[in-house]
């Protein structure tokens, strides 16, 4: 049975997460207050109503209750603003219960009806005593959140090696498994200083760009393979996947020579790709 869905993401969340328009009329970037296993909370529409299978669904739909006045938005941004306050106050609990954990971010839910507090760890801690003391020194209901290293940095922000903000802080979406195949497909360097991020992971980016590369490299043909120009035959030293050029190397005797040659003015055979 098709069924229609909505789009929407939640603050401090890549993810995007279907759920039932309930009838109502909703855009892109519209503000809404959603039904979640954990109450209503506050999230923008990521993308706009399609419909889907139900059954690839793994949980049951919930609904978007309403949309958001600017109101409730500003008040929401309010609240977050008061829970950052408390950031020195809960690490300060935290080591008083000699915990190995590292306080992130405090924030605060859109009704400033609890603060969720996210965290990272090496290993699992017992935070149970934590949040009784969390909850009584803040008087809120506490959540506490086991995040990565990758989520660290897009809670807290960063600027990129590149010298521009982190991809995973811009909410580009969910982000697919980032692989080093993906740095060998784009002629990258393996060495892990310099295709990591500040999270100390692989960039982001290796995978955004990652479907460009893959597209390229079935039109070209490989290194080390015999291809046809106007200036004769020569073996193929390099590719370059985005300019759509490749340089190929001719013998001649004892003198060598390399020439680039767009990809349209090469030929090769269709099984050597």
């Amino acid at each position: 049975m098709q069924i229609e869905v909505v789009g929407i993401k939640f603050k401090g969340s890549n993810n995007v997460y279907s759920f039932d328009p309930n009838g109502l009329e909703l855009k892109v970037g519209d503000d809404v207050v959603v039904d979640t296993e954990k109450g209503a909370d506050l999230g923008k529409v990521f993308s706009g109503k399609e419909e889907i299978d139900s059954s690839t669904l793994v949980s049951p739909l919930k609904k978007v209750l309403k949309k958001a006045s600017k109101e409730m938005v500003e008040k929401a941004q309010e609240y977050d603003k008061e829970a950052e306050k408390h950031y020195l106050e809960v690490k300060r609990l935290a080591r008083e219960e000699k915990l190995e954990m590292k306080i992130i971010k405090v924030e605060a839910s859109y009704d400033n009806s609890r603060y969720i507090i996210s965290f990272t760890a090496e290993n699992r801690v017992d935070f149970r005593e934590l949040v009784k003391k969390l909850a009584v020194v803040l008087k809120k209901k506490v959540e506490l959140r086991q995040v990565g290293s990758r989520d660290e940095v897009r809670l807290l922000g960063g600027i990129g090696p590149c010298g521009k903000i982190c991809c995973c802080v811009q909410s580009l979406g969910e982000l697919e498994h980032v692989s080093m195949k993906m740095a060998k497909n784009q002629n990258l360097s393996l060495n892990p200083a310099s295709i990591s991020g500040l999270c100390g992971k692989l960039m982001c980016c290796l995978a955004y760009e990652n479907p460009i590369y893959q597209e390229a490299i079935k039109e070209m043909p490989k290194v080390n393979s015999q291809v046809s120009t106007k200036d004769g035959k020569g073996v193929v030293v390099f590719n370059d996947l985005l300019k759509r050029e490749v340089d190929v190397k001719f013998v001649r005797g004892e003198e060598s020579e390399i020439k680039t040659y767009p990809l349209a003015e090469i030929t090769f055979k269709k099984e050597e790709k």
